[in-house]
Formats: structure tokens, C-alpha cells, sequence
């Protein structure tokens, strides 16, 4: 493909990543799963609050809640979900007080719950799976545009002092952060024309929440609204006020096809820019309308395009507005937004990317299907003469040159295999940053798959891990020391799954430095794979 924007001419890319004015530059690496590691089976819920049994020592300053949320009901009566992310939330909380720990769990009561367990059978669709509650009465008006779920399995949102189960939809459920239960049923379409956002937002230390969504055919366009919830206001205060109502609209973007916008999981922000990819994995508005009559599920309406550029939206946070300079490079699938940050004149945005959809893929029940990924970098530069790099940062070896016709050609440097999930000190978001913990796999002697967690320095392009016989931990989440001396000063929490026999699942806490273990809470209930995890500082509820 070639194409022209401004002047700007870009070329397809593959292990390359090539890419263009003002330059965007990654770095990258792999990963191999299998579904075998996820045993889907449908969890028990715990809502009473169970103290665990601690071992070692819990830092004094860890005071706080951390939530996790992901699938727990994957089977219905005689049905079940062809894909691990449409099974039906389940939300743990575990309570870090004065050296103590308190587990709880409790299933979402979204709709889609209510009505699947009324029915005893699976009648809501989701992602991956088509359910058909009565199909003697299919018909093709009633599902040209369809009703989305509220199973909000994949993350907690705040906005203003509300707490909410998302996943990628317009439906949120409010719930109470401290007994997990499940509360208001809100429609971002009630305040802002949104069929999907994301369930990664950004945070501002102003209370402020920042997020994506996208308008489908709205008035005959389609395009994605970034858009800011403000925090609570003193005019608010002890109000109930529905934090959405103070939605306020930053700027939009247009589609580069009306029918099929892309398919987008987070996004980036630094101090003076947000950072949206517009990549080449879309999602077909006339296919997903029809997929109801046609038997199929919508993730089937969802197809990348590799032979197709990615493009990278700048747009400017105080005017709202995108930057002139259009950014390529080569076609990726993006997940996951690690950070982004300014230095000396350059962006640097740090992502996830795949170079297919192996990844959504790879997590079908009733398939086996191995993923590839590539932890990159995208450096996005000012321009320069032709023939030279325009990389000029010490810290990297990776290079953008550019050449003719305003091209930069942009050579890679691989950061780490094998990694996912990806946290930082929040403290550092849209800073520069060093560390970053993940999740990785791993391959040992035995050609037995192992689940460690690993801390990367991104200086030193070193790798430090945990990992225990039989046991698969959570996304890692770093907890900064108030006052902490250096960006690692803290501590990393996961929740791990431990499949050796006779032994509960705990839950870990790391020394961010040294990523040592400090302690671990064994609790007295199952603890299957979860999503994401968001911590709250103790007050804060």
C-alpha cells in the first residue's frame, strides 16, 4: 500500500516496523499460550469477608483494597461460552490493613447474569459467543444493531468517586467497592453517543478520568470521542449525581471508514498529548448487523487488514485539537498501552503489539490456538533532512531515517520476549519511565509452559522474575510508597493460582526492588484467571 497525507508517504512493514514523519520507531518481543493454562470452570463466590492466613510480612504503609475482576461463570444449564472473555464476571477484593489481609468475592448481577440464570441457559450474546434465547422468533429488525452486554468482566473504572465493572461496551455497573455488590445499571449513551469504550482509562492527579469510545453511523459518521470526566466538584459533593453527567467532550476523530472503525483496547497520554492508534484491525458494522440471522458471532465480524498502515492520532490536550503531521507505520494489533512520555522533542509511545489476532484468538474454549506479540516502543519524532537519523535519544540503538518524498524508514530494537499485562508506577504515567512489571511465559527443560511475573528495565534491558512450581499469577500491580525514594520504591501485588495439591491460592506481595517475596495471604477459596486489577488507597472507598 502507499498512500499520501500532507505530503507524508509511508510504506507496509512487517518485522521491519517501518514507519514515518515525524518517526515512530518500536521494539519488540513474543509470546506462546495455551488454553490448557486456563482451566475454565465456573468459580464460587465468597461474598462474606474471609481473613486470609498471612505469611511473612506485610509492609505498615499497605494500606488499602485491591479489586480484581475477570471471568468466573464460563457454563449455563447445558450451555456454555465458546470464548473465555464472555464468561460472566466475578469481582474478589482483598483488604490490606495493618499487616492483615481480607478476601471477599461476588458474581456481577448485571442483566446479562439475571437473565442467563432465569433461563438456565446462556441467552445473552457476547463477544465470542451467539446466544439465541427463542429462535422461533428471529427476526432481522430486531437485531440490525445489537443490544450489548453489561457483563463488565474485564476491569474497574473510577469516575468521580464512583467505582464501576467494565468491559468494552456502552454499559457500566456501578458497584460498592468494599462489599462488591452490584448496584446502578449505566448507558454512556445517555451522556455521549458511544457504542464502545474502552476499559482503560487515565488518571489525572485532579480527580480527572480520560477515555475513548467509539460513535458508530452517528448522523452518518463514524468516529471516536475522547472525552474527560471531571472529578467530583464542590457544588457535588455529598450529591448523588451521576458522575457522567459532567461528561465533557476533548475533541473527536474521524473514521477512516465509515462501516468499519477500528478495534482499540487503550490508548496513551503524556503531558501535553494524547495518543490514539488507529490501527487496521476492524470491526464491520454491516456484518456485525447480519451476524444474529447468519449464526456467527460478532468477534467473526472483527478482521485485520496487514496489508494495510497503522495511523497514529497526536492530538494536542489543552487545544483539543490533532497535531498537523500524520504518523505511520507498518499494520499492528495494540492491546495494551504500557506508557508514554516526552523527551527532548520526541514521543515515545510504549505499547504491546501483534503482528495478527492470535491473541484474541488463542483464548477460544474449544480451540487451541498460539499467540505472537511484540512489546514495542514507538518513538515519534520532529522531522529532519533526508539521510539522517532522526533518532537522537542515547538510550536507544533503534533508528529513523528519512528519505525521500518525507519517508522514514525506521529499523527496530527487541526489548524482551514473551510479556503481557503490563503495569507501571502510575506515579511515572505519561513520565519517563524505567520499569515496567508483566506477566511472561516461559518454556523450562521440561517443555512444561510456567507462568513467572517479571520486572523489565527498560535501561538495562534486564529481566527480573517470580515464578513458583504449579502456580499461575495475575497481571502484577505496583503499589508506590507514599514518599517513596526512587520509581521502584514499593511494592508489587498479584493474585496467584495455585494448582498443587492440598494448597490454597494467596495472595503475593513483591519487594519492587529487589522483587523479592515479602508475604503471601493464602485464602480459603479458588482463585481462577482474572483480567485486571485496580488498587485503592484505604479512604479513598
Amino acid at each position: 500500500m502507499y498512500c499520501r497525507r500532507e505530503n507524508i508517504c509511508w510504506n507496509c512493514w512487517s518485522y521491519k516496523k517501518e514507519c514515518y514523519r515525524n518517526s515512530v520507531l518500536f521494539r519488540h518481543c513474543s509470546l506462546s499460550i495455551t488454553m490448557a493454562t486456563l482451566f475454565p470452570k465456573n468459580a464460587v463466590e465468597k461474598p462474606e469477608p474471609l481473613q486470609a492466613e498471612v505469611k511473612g510480612t506485610i509492609p505498615s504503609w499497605l494500606q488499602g483494597t485491591l479489586l480484581r475482576n475477570g471471568p468466573g461463570i464460563f457454563s449455563v444449564g447445558d450451555t456454555s461460552y465458546n470464548h473465555w472473555f464472555d464468561g460472566m464476571a466475578i469481582m474478589h477484593s482483598f483488604v490490606f490493613k495493618n499487616g492483615e489481609v481480607i478476601h471477599r468475592s461476588r458474581f456481577l448481577r448485571s442483566d446479562t447474569y439475571k437473565a442467563n440464570m432465569a433461563a438456565n441457559r446462556i441467552v445473552v450474546s457476547e463477544m465470542g459467543t451467539m446466544a439465541y434465547p427463542d429462535p422461533s422468533k428471529i427476526t432481522f429488525l430486531n437485531h440490525t444493531m445489537p443490544d450489548f452486554t453489561d457483563n463488565g468482566a474485564s476491569n474497574f473504572i473510577k469516575y468521580g468517586n464512583e467505582y464501576y465493572a467494565t468491559s468494552e461496551t456502552n454499559y457500566l455497573r456501578k458497584i460498592d467497592p468494599v462489599t462488591l455488590e452490584t448496584q446502578d445499571k449505566v448507558d454512556y449513551k445517555k451522556y455521549l453517543p458511544v457504542n464502545l469504550a474502552t476499559s482503560h482509562p487515565h488518571y489525572d492527579k485532579e480527580g480527572n478520568t480520560y477515555n475513548i469510545g467509539t460513535s458508530i453511523a452517528e448522523k452518518g459518521k463514524t468516529k471516536y470521542i475522547l472525552f474527560k470526566v471531571p472529578a467530583v466538584s464542590e457544588k457535588d459533593k455529598g450529591k448523588n449525581v451521576p458522575a457522567l453527567k459532567n461528561v465533557e467532550i476533548i475533541c473527536t476523530v474521524p473514521s477512516h471508514y465509515l462501516l468499519t472503525p477500528c478495534y482499540y483496547h487503550s490508548f496513551g497520554i503524556t503531558d501535553n498529548y494524547f495518543i490514539f492508534i488507529e490501527q487496521p484491525y476492524k470491526l464491520d458494522i454491516l456484518k456485525t448487523a447480519t451476524a444474529y440471522m447468519r449464526g456467527v458471532n460478532w468477534a467473526s465480524c472483527m478482521k485485520f487488514y496487514p496489508q494495510e498502515n497503522t495511523l497514529i492520532h497526536l492530538i494536542n490536550r489543552r487545544t483539543g485539537k490533532e497535531v498537523e503531521t500524520k504518523y505511520y507505520t507498518g499494520a499492528m494489533v495494540v492491546y495494551h498501552h504500557v506508557n508514554a512520555f516526552e523527551d527532548n522533542g520526541h514521543v515515545i509511545v510504549d505499547v504491546i503489539a501483534y503482528d495478527d489476532t492470535r491473541l484474541y484468538d488463542m483464548f477460544y474454549l474449544k480451540e487451541d490456538v498460539p499467540g505472537k506479540h511484540h512489546y514495542e516502543i514507538v518513538w515519534v519524532l520532529q522531522g529532519i533532512a533526508c539521510g539522517e537519523n532522526l533518532v537522537k535519544l542515547k538510550y536507544t540503538t533503534a533508528s529513523a531515517v528519512k528519505e525521500k518524498e518525507g519517508k522514514i524508514m525506521c529499523q527496530v530494537e527487541v526489548l524482551s520476549e514473551d510479556v503481557e499485562l503490563p503495569r507501571i508506577n502510575y506515579d511515572f504515567n505519561g513520565k519517563k519511565h524505567r520499569f515496567v512489571y508483566v506477566n511472561c511465559a516461559e518454556e523450562g527443560q521440561s517443555k512444561q509452559v510456567t507462568f513467572p511475573i517479571g520486572k523489565f528495565d527498560t535501561e538495562t534491558k534486564e529481566m527480573v522474575h517470580w515464578s513458583e512450581d504449579n502456580c499461575q499469577p495475575s497481571e502484577p500491580v505496583f503499589i508506590p510508597r507514599a514518599n517513596g525514594e526512587s520509581e521502584d520504591d514499593g511494592v508489587v501485588l498479584t493474585s496467584v493460582i495455585n494448582f498443587n495439591p492440598g494448597q490454597c491460592s494467596f495472595i503475593l506481595v513483591l519487594d519492587g526492588r529487589t522483587f523479592k517475596e515479602l508475604a503471601r495471604a493464602y485464602v480459603t477459596t479458588e482463585l481462577l484467571k482474572d483480567m485486571h486489577g485496580f488498587f485503592i488507597p484505604q479512604g479513598n472507598q
